[in-house]
């Protein structure tokens, strides 16, 4: 088996592949444990690694297992379908420049549907979902070049002086926000695998809580509540998978955060750490619970 590449499961992930080598390293380490379960070309199933024989010194040896074609398995279900917070660890500066690209995008309008796909291509890879490795963004520029064009445009609304063209321009960058919100849900794979995920929520209830955001920042620290509420709501329109997802941050968590996160970006250099913090945090503030039998993923 020397020259054979393996996988292994950790923390409800697949990891790999990798040469036995390293895996025989990781095991030295103690990195993978005998109850680690790994597969390779030529097993019927994952199985746990002090069951291979060979593969863990102290481990007495055990009946091989039985060849099978084709890719590994999913990992056993109680790690596949584990639940768990989803958690992040954004690179500094890579998430600081497609940021910053995409704000240019989007004051100069015409390059906004490139420089929004390569940050949703770059960030989703870096979030970690309790049993969907590899998680990537499939969507391409021109899916909806037309919405971040629109979106674009709609920055420069309020040169217009006009109640009517205000309100007219906050419904539709509602309705262009529920655009995005399903194209980027029904665009997400997970090892090279499209998942059939999809957002139900309607776009006249997306629209209501959109308007009520803005509204609510009259109050200076009352959207911060309405923003929870907005992502649990959005939270529960996920639709396609057996397990639930949930938004668990508080409003006055989100709102002493976001007061931070605006004050680092006022001195400017900060900008790449605090960006990096609140993103990762808010990411953290997802997970996903057991809802029982479920149709889709």
């Amino acid at each position: 088996m020397s020259n054979r590449n393996w996988f292994y499961a950790s923390e409800g992930q697949q990891k790999g592949p990798l040469p036995e080598a390293q895996l025989r390293d990781l095991i030295t380490r103690g990195m993978v444990g005998a109850d680690t379960l790994v597969w390779t070309e030529g097993m019927a199933g994952w199985q746990k690694a002090g069951e291979i024989p060979g593969l863990v010194p102290s481990a007495a040896g055990a009946p091989p297992a039985f060849p099978q074609a084709g890719g590994p398995p999913p990992v056993a279900a109680s790690a596949n379908y584990s639940g768990g917070a989803l958690s992040a660890d954004f690179p500094i500066w890579g998430l600081f420049g497609r940021s910053l690209l995409m704000f240019i995008g989007q004051i100069f309008v015409i390059p906004a549907p490139w420089t929004a796909t390569a940050l949703y291509r770059f960030a989703i890879p870096y979030i970690r979902v309790p049993g969907r490795p590899h998680l990537a963004f499939t969507g391409q520029p021109l899916d909806i070049w037309w919405v971040f064009v629109v979106l674009g445009l709609l920055t420069y609304a309020g040169a217009a002086n006009s109640n009517i063209v205000t309100l007219l321009s906050l419904v539709l960058q509602g309705f262009l926000s529920w655009m995005i919100v399903r194209w980027i849900l029904g665009h997400l794979s997970s090892s090279g695998q499209d998942l059939p995920i999809s957002f139900k929520g309607s776009p006249v209830a997306y629209i209501g809580w959109y308007v009520a955001m803005v509204i609510s920042a009259i109050t200076i620290i009352g959207w911060a509540w309405v923003l929870t509420a907005w992502m649990r709501w959005i939270c529960s329109n996920v639709d396609g998978t057996r397990r639930e997802v949930s938004f668990n941050a508080s409003g006055l968590e989100v709102l002493w955060r976001t007061i931070v996160f605006t004050i680092g970006c006022g001195f400017l250099i900060p900008i790449p750490w605090v960006l990096r913090w609140y993103g990762n945090w808010i990411i953290s503030q997802f997970a996903l619970t057991e809802r029982g039998a479920y149709a889709g993923n």
